[in-house]
């Protein structure tokens, strides 16, 4: 039997059936005033419910009347990295879930969590249901040091340990040891200050925060007082934004502790920068070298906490405690720059040292992994090959997010760069390049799928029903959401 008569006989057993998920899809097929099965409209499926899929959604939902557009997503909450990415004392940044909100209750879009695209459904089964498929899914996999001793206790990707103090499922079992005094983070991105800023801020600041329980109680308990943030090159090439690096920099009970002769050279080099790097690179060199008021300086002396940049280092191995099973610090090479500017290499000068500490970040980025043997991907770059969001030599696929671009830029950049992929394939049904003609039956055939194989999504609305269990009991404790912590607590709260 061909693809498609499979999908229109399973849609018939399906929808002959009285299963709860089907008694959903008519509500919110009455919601919208017709099935889209019945109707010509063009449909699109987003794989992934992050900043890159919404953003995308919203712009093909504005682009044209007539646009279809449902959003599956793996987790059974939508948002991906605006909640369990953005650091707990950013709530502003958050804000953006209010406008993907109003997106996922427009009458041509629907949510569907807790459904795995690669596992429970795959890309071609939803190439028949659907005119054309944007692939948003995110990056999902860490980038490995690739040195030895990364494995040790007490070693956490940045992912990872910001997907455990933000309530990401899967890291729910992290429970880093934090009872050392000094904290190496390897990388001086915006995650790099999030962690070291997480670390080491107040907990009469966290606790007003969506951070989790038990990472507040860690985070109480914990007995880190230095957290330094270690980068390959120079202060001319950190990659963290001035917003992060002050907030750094006027963390209360912190004080800034930096080596000199790191910036040796880098005053005369300013007139030379680009706005917004020569304005990062001189609130540098106000906190490393010029000499603090009054009032800043008793700050200081009364801090019981530090952090720093070290600068021209990068991990050569992570050095393992007497019992060889944690990490007692960690030996990093000495670098010089060639060159100059964004273009500057890091070059081994041959010197080593080593750093004492008992916890270590590797915030050296994220990475896309593939979804499905049938969808191309670039291994090296960890990302799905495109032009302008096409995937290459697949007409009909998209790609949007961090899975296009690789892990770079802020929600902004995102936004900019999705509603890119959704121009480009407004244009591609305006051109007739996809065949909007053809009938296609989008969410009712997938739904028949996920029926038959025992997966049951999650609609928006059940989402706003975990959404209102966890504002709740954030209330009861002081905090703007308490996060359920599990697959299962969100399923139940979910479908209760």
């Amino acid at each position: 039997m061909s693809g498609h008569k499979l999908l229109f006989s399973e849609l018939r057993l399906w929808t002959s059936g009285r299963s709860g998920f089907i008694g959903r899809l008519h509500q919110a097929v009455s919601k919208r005033g017709k099935a889209s099965f019945s109707s010509n409209s063009p449909k699109v499926c987003v794989v992934g419910s992050g900043p890159g899929g919404f953003y995308t959604a919203q712009h093909l939902i504005k682009a044209r009347k007539d646009m279809e557009v449902d959003i599956y997503e793996r987790l059974p909450v939508p948002f991906g990295l605006v909640r369990f990415g953005v650091a707990p004392d950013h709530p502003e940044v958050k804000n953006v879930i209010n406008t993907f909100s109003q997106t996922a209750r427009h009458a041509r879009c629907r949510f569907y969590g807790n459904v795995t695209v690669g596992k429970d459904v795959s890309i071609g089964e939803l190439q028949q249901a659907y005119h054309a498929i944007v692939l948003s899914y995110g990056a999902e996999g860490n980038r490995s040091m690739g040195v030895p001793g990364e494995d040790l206790g007490g070693v956490y990707a940045a992912k990872d340990f910001v997907g455990w103090y933000n309530g990401l499922p899967s890291c729910r079992q992290l429970s880093p040891d934090l009872s050392c005094n000094t904290a190496v983070i390897l990388g001086q991105g915006n995650v790099a200050l999030d962690v070291a800023r997480i670390l080491l801020s107040p907990i009469d600041i966290l606790k007003n925060t969506d951070i989790t329980q038990p990472a507040l109680e860690a985070l109480a308990e914990s007995r880190i007082r230095r957290v330094l943030i270690v980068g390959r090159r120079g202060p001319m090439q950190v990659a963290c934004t001035i917003k992060e690096l002050r907030e750094m920099v006027n963390l209360p009970g912190t004080r800034p502790e930096m080596v000199t002769a790191d910036f040796d050279g880098v005053k005369e080099a300013l007139k030379d920068l680009p706005r917004p790097r020569k304005r990062l690179t001189e609130l540098q060199l106000k906190t490393a070298l010029e000499s603090p008021g009054e009032k800043e300086q008793e700050r200081r002396a009364q801090a019981s906490r530090s952090w720093g940049f070290r600068f021209f280092r990068s991990p050569v191995e992570v050095l393992p405690d007497p019992h060889a099973n944690r990490v007692a610090g960690v030996r990093l090479a000495i670098n010089r720059l060639e060159g100059s500017g964004e273009g500057a290499q890091a070059v081994l000068t041959g010197e080593t040292e080593d750093v004492t500490c008992g916890l270590v970040v590797s915030s050296i980025g994220y990475k896309s992994l593939p979804i499905d043997q049938s969808v191309p991907f670039d291994a090296r770059r960890a990302i799905v090959p495109n032009s302008v969001g096409r995937v290459q030599q697949a007409t009909g696929l998209y790609c949007s997010g961090w899975v296009k671009t690789g892990p770079t830029g802020v929600i902004a950049t995102t936004m900019n760069s999705s509603f890119d992929t959704a121009r480009s394939l407004v244009e591609d049904m305006d051109l007739g390049l996809l065949d909007t003609a053809a009938i296609k039956p989008g969410s009712q055939s997938i739904g028949a799928l996920l029926e038959k194989r025992g997966v049951k999504p999650v609609t928006f609305s059940d989402w706003e029903k975990i959404d209102h269990v966890e504002t709740k009991r954030g209330e009861s404790v002081g905090k703007p959401r308490e996060k359920l912590l599990t697959v299962e607590e969100l399923l139940q709260a979910a479908w209760t």
